[in-house]
């Protein structure tokens, strides 16, 4: 196998499979073009294959990347010190109906699945939703009652052990001196928790006198069975340990009268995110979880895609695959949305901030954008749904929430996802609320990071084809969802959340 790769026949740079020195000499594709390396190239990083004059456009996946900052000769080492991103201020975007066409063609063929009359392993709630897990979670609604929460979750785990598949408090700093969006958004993110079907049980402890009272958060948690959710204020009890635990041996009793029975697979919601990439995100990974996508959605399932800033620069790839003109508008606004939220805070848009995206090989927030959005695969994008809220619909969903990977998979999971998809170049111990799939982009990764890497999709760089690794994807999470299989922040105890933060804290 060649030790580089160009993804587009239009592309400038081909892609590193190795470290390259100086003096190395590269043929390309047509047998006839050498290329005389000038520098040296680390792995996943790129090399110019043809001459780029500079203020030219430099094309990867077959568009471009950013602009050349000087003249960029043949076999030079293409990333910060030679490319800037193209990037520039508000764009107008127009709807164009006559490609919906083809939009219709691809969303037929995805339709046509074998999958459609696969089924896993799942518990349906009383209210007809559907978990892959039978939890107890406590919800606390203020953060000054963490720690008795991190107690009473630890006890009841010790009391009810073999009875439930776990007992979980998710430590947050909010729902007290916040104001007016924070304190909504810490409400709406919290109450989209309460309702996950993978708990069976929820217990929502307060304290008594933060900004989100119990009273208020049950409105927003709106109608619940006072069998699955029960309320507490600790200011009011005489010993809060002990009446905490006498409401969860309630929980798990209700929790007990579940048992996992075939649910079919368009029932399955996941989460598409990655964490820290590399210059193999884009090639390996992330077009693994898109043809995963493709494969549950044809088959009637649900795929969440967030991170929206690392939609900037390939945000028209998602609006030409919009459903209709209604939804094409949506995406506008949440594009236009977070570029605002950006300005108001007097940041630079495009930035591209992270040290481990560069020193992975991502040189602008373009190309990063360009590799992320592969996890969308290619169907049709059905709707948006705003921070904190939940997916109530099939098919593509675009959530919003920004690109850090606490605040996103905490989003992806409120939002309802059962399992999140995680791509990562650089590696990561995190995990949500629900199991997350941490899926290596490289082998070297996977193999370093055994306690952290589930999925090494890595493989499609040395032989295995993307049919034969989807297919081995596909049937892991088949076994997750259905509790054959437990990922590794599951084992590893790893279930953690965060909650976007936007303005002033008393």
């Amino acid at each position: 196998m060649s030790d580089w790769i160009r993804l587009h026949p239009d592309d400038h740079v081909v892609v590193t499979l190795r470290s390259f020195t100086a003096g190395e000499h590269l043929l390309l594709e047509d047998g006839a073009t050498v290329l005389e390396l000038r520098e040296d190239v680390p792995r996943g990083h790129k090399i110019a294959a043809e001459l780029v004059e500079r203020d030219m456009d430099v094309r990867k996946f077959g568009y471009s990347i950013g602009k050349a900052k000087e003249r960029i000769e043949p076999g030079s080492w293409v990333h910060t010190h030679n490319l800037r991103t193209g990037l520039q201020g508000l764009l107008d975007y127009v709807y164009e109906s006559d490609s919906r066409q083809a939009d219709a063609d691809r969303t037929k063929a995805l339709s046509s699945t074998p999958d459609a009359n696969r089924t896993f392993m799942g518990y349906v709630r009383e209210n007809g939703e559907v978990g892959i897990r039978n939890e107890i979670w406590i919800i606390n609604t203020v953060g000054c009652i963490n720690k008795t929460c991190e107690i009473i979750a630890r006890q009841a785990s010790a009391a009810f052990q073999g009875r439930v598949d776990g007992i979980y408090h998710y430590a947050h700093p909010f729902g007290c001196s916040q104001l007016g969006d924070d304190l909504t958004y810490t409400q709406k993110l919290l109450a989209s928790l309460v309702h996950h079907p993978n708990a069976a049980g929820v217990l929502v402890i307060g304290l008594g006198c933060e900004n989100n009272q119990v009273e208020s958060f049950r409105s927003v948690i709106g109608d619940y069975d006072a069998r699955r959710i029960q309320f507490m204020k600790s200011q009011e009890a005489a010993d809060e340990i002990e009446e905490a635990l006498e409401r969860i041996e309630g929980l798990v009793g209700y929790a007990e009268t579940f048992f996992r029975q075939p649910v079919p697979v368009s029932r399955l919601k996941l989460g598409l995110k990655c964490g820290g990439s590399d210059g193999f995100s884009g090639i390996t990974a992330n077009p693994l979880v898109g043809a995963v996508s493709d494969r549950l959605i044809g088959a009637g399932g649900t795929a969440i895609l967030t991170e929206v800033p690392e939609m900037f620069g390939a945000e028209t790839i998602l609006m030409n695959r919009a459903a209709d003109e209604a939804v094409f508008h949506q995406i506008v606004d949440l594009i236009n949305d977070f570029k605002q939220y950006f300005i108001r805070h007097n940041q630079e848009i495009y930035e591209n901030p992270s040290p481990g995206n560069k020193s992975g090989g991502i040189t602008t927030l373009e190309e990063k954008s360009l590799g992320c959005t592969q996890k969308g695969g290619h169907a049709i994008v059905s709707g948006v749904v705003p921070y904190g809220e939940r997916v109530r619909h099939s098919g593509l969903q675009l959530l919003e929430a920004p690109g850090n990977d606490l605040v996103s998979v905490t989003a992806l999971s409120a939002g309802g996802a059962h399992i999140v998809l995680f791509t990562t170049g650089r590696g990561t111990p995190f995990g949500g609320p629900v199991p997350t799939v941490k899926l290596a982009t490289n082998s070297e990764l996977a193999a370093r990071k055994r306690n952290w890497i589930d999925f090494n999709a890595g493989q499609l760089l040395e032989g295995k084809s993307m049919d034969e690794l989807s297919d081995e994807l596909w049937e892991q999470l088949i076994a997750i969802a259905s509790g054959e299989v437990h990922t590794l922040n599951e084992r590893n105890g790893f279930k953690e959340i965060a909650i976007f933060k936007d303005g002033v804290i008393l």
